[in-house]
């Protein structure tokens, strides 16, 4: 038998896949222009980011001044509007209202708080002075602590009424938040 040569059919897919080919290299050949290059991983480390970095923390930079500038007019604003009397601010006995004060008593003397004024024995024994009921709440327990009631180390105790307070019956440290004075 003799074969049939299909020449058209063959020549037909040389072409197609020349075709194929030249569309290949020309896709590639495109790749990386220089008005749009390829970059490396190398590049995009040791180049772009750090400058993008950079500008980063120059804006950081910028706005952290720009941000202390308006902090500082405002703290000198509110000084000015009578800022002295800040909770914990400067000042003797009894003024720190929002900082807690190492307070020590020697037996017998009264720590005396205003109303919130808050208690924490940390050392010694010490007991609660109050002309009515309820003298302090401890805070810590959940509870109510009547005049002349032995006030638990570690325990945190709240005046809730004016002229509540502790009396230490030995040597006693406190630590107390609040206006208060001792006698």
């Amino acid at each position: 038998m003799k074969q049939r040569c299909n020449w058209p059919a063959r020549l037909a897919a040389a072409a197609l896949v020349c075709i194929s080919l030249a569309g290949v290299a020309l896709a590639a050949g495109q790749q990386g222009t220089q008005a749009d290059p390829l970059v490396t991983k190398s590049y995009v480390e040791q180049v772009v980011i750090p400058n993008i970095l950079t500008q980063v923390d120059a804006k950081l930079a910028q706005r952290e001044q720009s941000l202390r500038s308006q902090l500082t007019a405002e703290v000198e604003r509110y000084l000015g509007a009578g800022g002295d009397r800040l909770p914990g601010g400067s000042g003797g006995e009894g003024t720190s209202a929002g900082a807690y004060r190492v307070v020590t008593l020697q037996a017998g003397q009264t720590v005396t708080g205003a109303a919130a004024c808050e208690f924490l024995l940390r050392s010694g024994t010490a007991v609660c002075v109050a002309s009515s009921a309820p003298g302090l709440v401890d805070m810590t327990a959940g509870t109510t602590l009547a005049s002349g009631g032995a006030l638990v180390e570690n325990h945190l105790y709240l005046a809730t009424i004016e002229g509540r307070g502790v009396r230490a019956s030995t040597a006693a440290t406190l630590m107390v938040r609040g206006s208060y004075t001792v006698s």
